[in-house]
């Protein structure tokens, strides 16, 4: 069973940093999990945003990849890299035209 676990969590591959992260700034994990919730619900909910306002709010796409590039040891931090690569094309194409993508990887 313990095995079976081990596989299932990756060896525990980013709950250590997720602890530290939560440790030393719990209001940045608190953001970033509520983040997650946000996104998750938007995907879901297609109308939650009427046409006539596309645009809900801006986001820095420069500030966002650099905090990206910084947390990717934590779990949440990685899951909302994946969602915004996977459901957003403005952040894709930003991510793909940057020089230094190795840092993200």
């Amino acid at each position: 069973a313990a095995g079976l676990w081990t596989v299932f969590t990756l060896g525990g591959v980013g709950s250590k940093a997720s602890a530290q992260l939560e440790q030393c700034s719990p209001l940045a994990s608190q953001s970033l999990l509520l983040l997650l919730i946000f996104f998750y619900f938007f995907i879901s909910d297609n109308t939650a945003f009427s046409s006539s306002h596309p645009h809900a709010f801006q986001i820095n796409f420069n500030s966002l990849y650099t905090a990206l590039c910084e947390q990717q040891k934590s779990d949440q931090a990685t899951l909302l890299l994946y969602m915004l690569l996977h459901q957003n094309s403005n952040v894709r194409t930003y991510v793909l035209a940057r020089t230094d993508i190795e840092n993200l990887v």
